[in-house]
């Protein structure tokens, strides 16, 4: 890697974004350009990286399904590699608003492509999910496991998302790419300086967990609790955001240095371990001393029952682990809430 490579950061003052942005800036020499509209994320994301980083991200407020102003940013800077965060994500509006979900993420992704392919961008980074496995029938997933039918919308847009970029990459042998498909990033960065913090109400358990112990919202809904899991709850794998951001520098680094066998890869990114919602909120309750208010309550449209990953794929491959576990995650995201409260 060149110390002038500058890497288009698209949905950058988002959550995982702005943690990616955070590692990148402290463990490398790379310049970042962020491309958020903030249409779930505010533009005071970029002064906590700062805060945190002692470095000011370029950024501009435009929404990606405008190609001509997506444009003008490719015409500003000369990037190296584009990693691709920007798009909707809440399951649950994902079901009840199908088309907005698929003009938005798939209009996006095609709009990126078009233009990396035409300003000779070559090193691809796609933000996947462990959305595209839905309800398999044998756990840990790994990357051969069967893609069945998608559970909602949103995990649709992820494997048309994949394919469109397979596709791509296909045609355009110059072209690389890799997916990383991540299964549930939680906490906050270890300062407590950066963390979720959505416009829209969350719909992830860790904001809405910290959110009612800080006193935001009433109580905690548990969606369902008759699956067959060994407590009647969801099971995901959940990981350090800190985790995932490292994982898109070691895959960035993986293409740059023309480390890839092939020109399209996929990884899944996990602990490998499950923890149902109830296993989750006890954490919680442990690491921050106190009891949360929370029901049990009917199943919600688009839940699997149970996903965790086999990543043994891209610790070989680009040598990743994650070193931070669920105690870690939920202490550094409710420092997150009070740092917030604070402020």
């Amino acid at each position: 890697m060149d110390s002038n490579d500058t890497i288009l950061i698209t949905g950058g003052s988002g959550y995982i974004g702005s943690h990616t942005i955070i590692e990148m800036l402290a463990s490398t020499s790379l310049e970042v350009v962020s491309i958020d509209n903030q249409s779930n994320s505010s533009l005071a994301t970029y002064s906590r990286i700062e805060e945190i980083t002692g470095k000011k991200v370029i950024s501009y407020s435009i929404d990606l399904c405008d190609k001509s102003k997506t444009e003008d940013i490719f015409k500003k800077h000369k990037f190296t590699g584009i990693i691709h965060f920007a798009a909707y994500k809440a399951v649950g509006e994902s079901v009840e608003q199908p088309l907005k979900y698929y003009h938005n993420n798939i209009t996006s992704l095609v709009n990126v492509l078009e233009l990396a392919k035409q300003y000779e961008v070559l090193n691809i980074i796609f933000s996947s999910s462990c959305s595209v496995y839905g309800n398999v029938e044998k756990l840990p997933v790994d990357e051969s496991t069967p893609l069945p039918e998608a559970e909602s919308p949103y995990a649709y847009t992820k494997q048309i998302g994949e394919n469109i970029i397979k596709d791509f990459c296909n045609a355009n042998k110059k072209q690389i790419a890799v997916s990383l498909r991540y299964f549930n990033p939680v906490g906050a960065h270890m300062t407590g300086l950066n963390g979720e913090d959505p416009i829209n109400k969350p719909s992830n358990l860790v904001p809405i967990i910290t959110g009612v112990a800080a006193g935001k919202f009433p109580l905690l809904t548990v969606h369902g609790s008759d699956y067959p899991t060994r407590d009647g709850t969801c099971i995901r794998d959940y990981i350090h955001v800190t985790d995932i951001g490292t994982a898109h520098i070691l895959a960035l680094q993986f293409l740059l240095n023309k480390k890839n066998k092939s020109n399209y890869s996929v990884y899944n990114l996990g602990t490998g371990n499950g923890v149902s919602v109830l296993e989750a909120i006890r954490s919680f309750e442990k690491i921050a001393n106190l009891k949360l208010n929370y029901v049990l309550g009917p199943r919600r449209a688009g839940d699997v029952i149970a996903v965790y990953s086999d990543s043994k794929k891209v610790f070989n491959d680009l040598g990743w682990t994650c070193k931070f576990g669920i105690d870690e995650m939920m202490d550094s995201a409710w420092k997150w809430e009070t740092h917030k409260n604070q402020g």
